[in-house]
């Protein structure tokens, strides 16, 4: 059933008379995947492309549009997620690590959408602490368990004591479960919807429900070129230290490169059943236990990924059923990207492509051409706009996204649209070994500056920049940043990514102390180089006591 409102036009004739015109408001679907990155979408894949990992989602962006330059602002999910939510960057929401919340009043999206008349539905990972501003929401706590499925609900407690559990479910089916029954039940026919519905796989560690145990059991999943050796020309004295004192220290690995956090030690752990029966990281080779853990933990991930795939199929069979599916904008995408193998690093937080690149897919057959591809720069801040645009809504001024509605429908960027994605990760050090980070990346440079401090302007890693040209080096293997053939490209660059700290509003008031280490090694002269080497050899000092403990 078709979802209309009834809009009133004034149209002047002789004195004056009312015409009434009856005008269809698209629902409005927002897919959100935990740490689903494009490598994993068949759309995008190409290591992985035979496999078919996602043949209805991979459907649903042969029917609309895919954008390939679709990128967060901040690879870790709470910001991300709050990015959408408000239209802001985090440090204009407040929300700069897993820490931060939105308060009610604050969530825009959701807000603005309940002003146009839309019923507001959030179903499944949540991840913003504070209570959704929904008409109803079934949300899990924090980040959620894969098993057992607690979700917190309205009723007669305040949030969040209301909760209810689906015992002996998987996430991915019980969300589902879950909002079909809205769809079914709580659904107003009489008023379009909007409906989030977001499920917490992939997420690491990679539970999948155990009808997919066999699914890639048998096969030898192809490897990553990086996966066991990077280029000496990858990276910079920020990812690797002086001489590469820091491989191991920096980033958490699938092999057992990190001793910290690494897939072979602790992916084997968790799940043994996965590693041969005589499987012993110490006694096997550093590439040996790589291959074994990379295997591991890839068919582990896919199949999460199937299980969201085919979870996608229940709630777009029961959207046909009704004949919803065509009046629906249908959007899909993750919270950022993720590694899955490349460059032996695992999780995301990097500013590269593999981690700051998410999938972004949208279907409308009304207005949005089956099979458009688009190359325009998105951000994850864009897509409340563009949603509310869909909804006919109003975009407040405090969002600092702008709808691409232009591209969608004719695959060509408006006039003055975006042409360099922001990103900025804060959380220095924290959980996988990534350094405090920002970067500028336009379609064809990306140019990153690890500053490597925290919060306090402290716990220092060397500071450096990297620049990578995407059009020759799409992989972000070489960088070029003291190539002497780039640097009328670096200094335009550079004073880009200044200007674009400005407009987005990062302009170092938020953390003073942290700003005050991004400034001092902004220039990167010789001075400032020799202390990025004496940094390096601190805390690898620090890092080895600490693990010698």
């Amino acid at each position: 059933m078709k979802s209309k409102f009834i809009s009133l036009g004034v149209i002047a004739i002789g004195a004056s008379s009312l015409v009434v015109q009856a005008v269809d408001r698209p629902n409005v679907i927002f897919i959100m995947s935990d740490d689903h990155t494009a490598q994993a979408v068949g759309a995008y894949a190409t290591l992985l492309k035979d496999l078919n990992p996602t043949p209805n989602l991979d459907k649903l962006a042969n029917e609309g549009i895919v954008f390939d330059n679709a990128f967060c602002t901040n690879a870790i999910c709470t910001p991300s997620r709050a990015c959408v939510i408000t239209g802001q960057y985090d440090h204009v929401n407040g929300v700069f690590d897993l820490g931060g919340n939105i308060k009610p009043e604050n969530q825009s999206l959701p807000i603005q959408m309940r002003k146009a008349g839309y019923q507001t539905a959030i179903v499944g990972k949540w991840h913003l602490k504070q209570e959704p501003n929904f008409d109803y929401y079934k949300v899990l706590p924090g980040q959620g368990k894969y098993f057992d499925t607690e979700f917190r609900i309205q009723g007669k407690e305040k949030w969040p004591k209301n909760v209810v559990t689906h015992t002996g479910q998987h996430s991915s089916d019980a969300i589902t479960d879950s909002t079909l029954d809205w769809l079914k039940n709580e659904r107003d026919p009489n008023k379009p919807f909007f409906l989030c519905h977001q499920f917490k796989a992939p997420h690491d560690y990679f539970e999948n429900a155990p009808r997919y145990q066999s699914y890639l059991a048998d096969v030898a999943l192809p490897e990553p070129d990086t996966l066991y050796d990077v280029p000496d020309s990858f990276g910079s004295i920020a990812t690797r230290g002086h001489n590469d004192e820091l491989m191991p220290h920096i980033g958490t690995s699938i092999g057992k490169r990190n001793p910290r956090r690494s897939y072979a030690t602790h992916l084997f752990q968790k799940f043994p059943e996965e590693f041969p029966d005589d499987y012993d990281p110490v006694k096997l080779t550093e590439r040996e236990t790589t291959s074994i853990a990379y295997q591991g933990y890839l068919k582990k991930y896919l199949r999460c990924v199937k299980g969201v795939d085919d979870n996608l199929k229940r709630l777009f069979d029961y959207l046909k059923a009704e004949g919803l599916y065509d009046n629906t904008v249908i959007i899909y995408t993750g919270d950022q990207g993720f590694w899955l193998g490349e460059k032996d690093y695992q999780d995301k937080r990097w500013a590269y492509d593999e981690s700051a690149r998410m999938p972004f897919i949208v279907r409308y057959p009304p207005s949005i051409p089956a099979g458009t591809r688009s190359d325009a720069i998105i951000e994850n801040v864009d897509y409340p706009a563009l949603m509310l645009d869909y909804a006919g809504a109003t975009i407040p001024e405090s969002m600092q996204g702008r709808s691409f509605r232009e591209i969608c429908e004719t695959g060509r960027e408006p006039a003055g649209w975006k042409q360099a994605a922001y990103y900025r990760y804060w959380m220095h050090m924290a959980h996988h070994d990534n350094p405090g980070e920002m970067a500028i990346r336009t379609k064809d440079y990306k140019l990153i500056y690890f500053y490597g401090a925290d919060y306090k302007g402290e716990n220092q890693t060397p500071p450096a920049w990297e620049l990578y040209d995407l059009k020759r080096d799409p992989s972000e293997l070489n960088n070029v940043y003291d190539n002497p053939e780039y640097k009328n490209v670096r200094n335009q660059l550079k004073a880009q990514f200044a200007q674009l700290r400005l407009d987005v509003g990062d302009d170092g008031s938020h953390y003073p102390a942290t700003e005050a280490v991004v400034q001092e090694f902004w220039d990167y002269s010789e001075q400032d180089r020799a202390k990025a080497i004496e940094i390096s050899a601190t805390f690898k000092k620090t890092r080895e006591a600490s693990l010698a403990k």
